[in-house]
């Protein structure tokens, strides 16, 4: 159950780790100690042995001293565990970030995330340092057992080796059997989670009956093969359990044997209790083995997230934001999505500083893939993008995310207060800030009408409001942030042309020193640049000074004139 990944993921609570295995040996001694005071307690009270008060006091305090270190041991790892589900799920969090987008899937991530770490808290918190522990008590209660009687030594010698090594030729089936049911696990979440977000279109297809059906059939697979799991489970314990208790049983047998040939009748008492000390750190070995097992079975996904390679890497070193109003330079970039020619070839473009520069072209141009390059989703594979002199790789991610906002054609929404979504970029931000916003974005008497205002709680990803108002809450919240550089990738797709004017003309007031790149299909969407770029194909076709007219948007302008 030991395992490469698992053990590099352990790296991140080392301390954990350290301390219950920690108090595990010390419950140990204490066990060990409790035996042997016992046995003279029994000496002195048969025998009349030492003083029978004192060695009473010490039983007493061992005992309590042993309830108090159990007592605590439960809500320390408690505390630890949910540190560490913490500290393993913001790592695997911020590694997902950096995962290219066409090789998520939300639902088998989830999955990993939120179950895989809730078995690799047992896994860390329970089983690593009770494995420790195995390797130190029995050992060492071994040998302490050997000195009393030579032929109790050996039997837990003999019956520990078996408890240990025997079971183990069923952990490779066993994880061999769990990784797969695993997987069948993550990819049956996964297809529930896009099952339950598709509803309304498996209804209106007439294909939710179907879905329905054939999840239902993979979760009664998946719950036969838990039960198949379980069982070989099951003969692992009970083979386990018998080597245990009939090496106690054994070893008690060989002591009281020797106590009939003259052996102190106390040698019996310190075997038994040792005995029983012996094995208690294999039975709760195996219980935490079982607890951390979904984490085990987990290792391939916890695996894939933290191999796959960075869209792009954070390697930058500037951590400070461009400064207001910051130029873009675009310098020979080009890029290709693997496995096709669509991209951008060979585009050169010099963006000033608070300048209003519209692009567009036809679907599949390569408007949004620029868009995509700018606040650097992805890197060119060719060429440059330098914002305010300093190429986009040299700044950190965080200094990047504070430089460059970009709202989406189709924007996120969280099940969050209005107020809470509006401020995402910018905690900071006042009430008038947020107000000044949502009114540039004509969405503030929209807001308002609802029935706690900006404290009303939103549906998943909005539902309750059409798409165009959820394009102008995403207009907002970008406002609200203030970057240097503003990115609008098709926002007003959903609006009427009055509606779309008046936001775009409270975009442009809003903060006329901002650097803002319209990615468009509309003309009247472009009415405030200041010049205009057409893409076709990924190369730029034409360009031209002003806001850009209906027959280019037609598709009537080409390089050279027109066609």
């Amino acid at each position: 159950m030991i395992h490469r990944r698992l053990l590099q993921l352990a790296g991140a609570v080392p301390g954990a780790i350290a301390v219950l295995a920690a108090v595990g040996v010390l419950i140990s001694a204490l066990h060990v100690t409790f035996a042997f005071v016992t046995a003279t307690v029994i000496a002195a009270l048969v025998r009349g042995e030492g003083d029978v008060g004192f060695a009473l006091v010490m039983l007493v305090v061992v005992a309590l001293a042993r309830a108090v270190v159990i007592w605590l041991r439960e809500p320390l790892a408690a505390r630890i565990g949910a540190s560490v589900r913490i500290a393993l799920r913001s790592r695997l969090l911020a590694r997902t970030a950096d995962i290219p987008a066409a090789e998520r899937r939300s639902g088998d991530t989830a999955a990993t995330v939120i179950d895989g770490v809730d078995g690799l808290d047992a896994y860390y918190t329970r089983y690593l340092p009770q494995l420790v522990v195995v390797l130190v008590a029995p050992a060492t209660i071994i040998v302490l057992v050997w000195i009393q009687d030579a032929g109790a030594g050996l039997v837990l010698a003999v019956a520990g080796a078996a408890a240990v090594i025997v079971p183990r030729f069923w952990d490779a089936r066993l994880l061999r059997n769990g990784r797969s049911r695993w997987t069948a696990f993550a990819r049956l979440s996964g297809d529930y989670v896009e099952a339950l977000q598709s509803i309304p279109l498996l209804r209106s297809f007439g294909a939710a009956e179907r879905i329905g059906t054939e999840l239902e059939q993979r979760a009664e697979a998946l719950r036969r093969s838990t039960m198949a799991q379980m069982r070989v489970s099951l003969v692992e314990s009970g083979v386990s359990t018998l080597a245990m208790h009939l090496g106690t049983v054994l070893a008690v047998i060989a002591a009281a044997s020797a106590v009939l040939t003259g052996s102190p009748a106390t040698t019996a008492v310190v075997v038994l209790l040792l005995s029983r000390e012996c094995f208690r750190p294999l039975s709760e070995l195996s219980g935490h083995w079982h607890a951390g097992y979904l984490g085990l079975t987990a290792v391939d996904g916890l695996d894939r997230l933290l191999s796959l390679p960075a869209a792009v890497p954070d390697e930058g070193t500037v951590a400070t934001p461009a400064p207001q109003g910051a130029g873009l330079s675009i310098r020979n970039v080009t890029y290709r999505y693997p496995g096709t020619d669509s991209g951008i070839c060979d585009i050169t473009l010099q963006v000033e500083s608070s300048e209003t520069v519209a692009i567009l072209g036809p679907s599949g141009s390569g408007k949004s893939t620029l868009g995509r390059l700018l606040e650097r989703e992805i890197d060119p594979d060719e060429g440059d993008i330098l914002l305010d002199g300093i190429p986009l790789p040299q700044r950190t991610r965080a200094a990047l995310a504070r430089s460059v906002v970009t709202v989406a054609q189709d924007p996120v929404l969280f099940a969050w207060p209005v107020r809470e979504n509006l401020v995402l970029y910018r905690q900071d931000a006042s009430d008038a800030d947020i107000r000044d916003a949502a009114i540039a974005a004509d969405i503030d008497h929209v807001i308002r009408a609802l029935p706690e205002g900006y404290d009303t709680v939103l549906s998943e990803n909005g539902d309750q409001l059409s798409g165009g108002q959820r394009q102008r809450l995403a207009i907002a919240r970008a406002l609200i942030a203030r970057a240097p550089v503003l990115i609008l990738d098709e926002v007003t797709s959903a609006l009427d042309a009055d509606t779309e004017r008046r936001v775009m003309d409270g975009v442009a007031a809003h903060d006329p020193h901002r650097t803002t790149i319209l990615i468009a299909h509309r003309e009247t969407a472009c009415t405030h640049a200041d010049r205009w770029i057409a893409l076709d194909q990924g190369e730029i076709a034409a360009t031209g000074d002003g806001a850009p007219g209906r027959d280019l948007l037609q598709n009537r302008v080409r390089v050279g004139g027109a066609r």
